[in-house]
């Protein structure tokens, strides 16, 4: 009796993604670093980014500075300090260091050695979050919205604990159209948009037509800048409804959500962003476990899978250094 045998073939090896922190670089993107409320001024807040410490505080103007949390001197942790004269001021020896990074004053009154300074991020404030560049200059901006911060109502959160993954995972959920319909439960009222992407050097947008949970229709603008922002703005029913998320990368391996969802200012806002809220947390929770427990790669894929193939094909090729390494630790 011949009995069948199963046909046999040889298993697809899956493409490599470098991990954040792998061969000791880190993708040059934009990170949420803290909520602007949680940095007030003539305060000094420490942070871990990257794979090392941060601190980060306001200028003499206000606006947020990100340096290295580490004295020069003798590595005393900065975010002990306090601000002096709009200088960071060491507790351990009292060495300042100016907006610059750059030391300008020793406690005891030794000349101030011009080899002692701070590495410095770029830096930007947006809808609440304070965010920081990994390098010595942005290779792209923050997400433009329809309307401007002034004239909308919004609402800055951070999510904890954070998610056991590097923040480019779960920035890849965006161009993952199945993502989109087996978990978030989004009816397409279209053909998969695929062809309607628009790409970049470091990132896609593409529109989306379709009914999200509860049968509510939407009609959204979704987008990636780089590997840890994904913004999204349109018609949530008869709402306009705007959102950012960026997610930040304190330690390799994982990631904080950060972000902020908006409406036009109006005198339903209150009750807008109340509903938004409720969007918000539910969507990013179908998430949670999904993403904790992911062991994320490029495997085989079908043909539902092409925009997302195209952004994890940038992913892997996507501008990676640190020059912060020698200040961090």
């Amino acid at each position: 009796m011949n009995v069948p045998t199963a046909i046999k073939t040889k298993p697809k090896r899956p493409m490599h993604i470098p991990a954040e922190g792998e061969d000791g670089l880190f993708r040059q993107s934009w990170y949420p670093i803290a909520l602007s409320r949680d940095v007030p001024a003539g305060e000094i807040v420490g942070k871990p980014f990257l794979d090392g410490r941060v601190v980060v505080y306001r200028a003499p103007d206000g606006s947020p500075i990100v340096m290295s949390a580490y004295c020069p001197h003798l590595g005393a942790d900065l975010a002990l300090g306090k601000i002096v004269d709009g200088n960071v001021q060491c507790a351990f020896h009292h060495w300042e260091y100016n907006t610059d990074g750059q030391c300008v004053k020793t406690g005891i009154g030794d000349p101030a050695p011009k080899s002692a300074c701070l590495f410095k991020f770029p830096t930007q404030e947006k809808l609440g979050i304070i965010w920081a560049f990994n390098g010595t200059e942005p290779l792209f901006d923050l997400p433009v919205f329809e309307y401007d911060e002034d004239e909308v109502a919004f609402e800055a959160y951070e999510l904890s604990p954070p998610f056991n993954c590097d923040p480019w995972v779960f920035a890849a959920n965006t161009p993952d159209m199945q993502h989109l319909k087996a978990v978030h439960k989004v009816q397409f009222t279209v053909d998969d948009p695929h062809e309607l992407v628009e790409w970049n050097k470091y990132g896609l947008k593409y529109p989306l037509e379709g009914i999200h949970q509860e049968g509510v229709r939407i009609k959204w603008e979704l987008g990636l800048h780089g590997s840890s922002v994904f913004y999204r703005q349109g018609l949530y029913d008869d709402i306009w409804s705007g959102a950012i998320v960026g997610f930040g990368l304190p330690e390799p391996g994982k990631h904080i959500v950060f972000g902020a969802y908006m409406c036009r200012k109006g005198p339903e806002q209150e009750e807008q962003l109340a509903r938004l809220a409720q969007v918000t947390k539910r969507t990013i929770e179908e998430d949670r476990e999904l993403l904790n427990t992911t062991h994320y790669r490029h495997g085989v894929f079908t043909a539902a899978d092409k925009t997302l193939a195209r952004y994890l094909a940038i992913l892997r090729t996507f501008p990676r250094a640190h020059p912060s390494a020698e200040f961090l630790n």
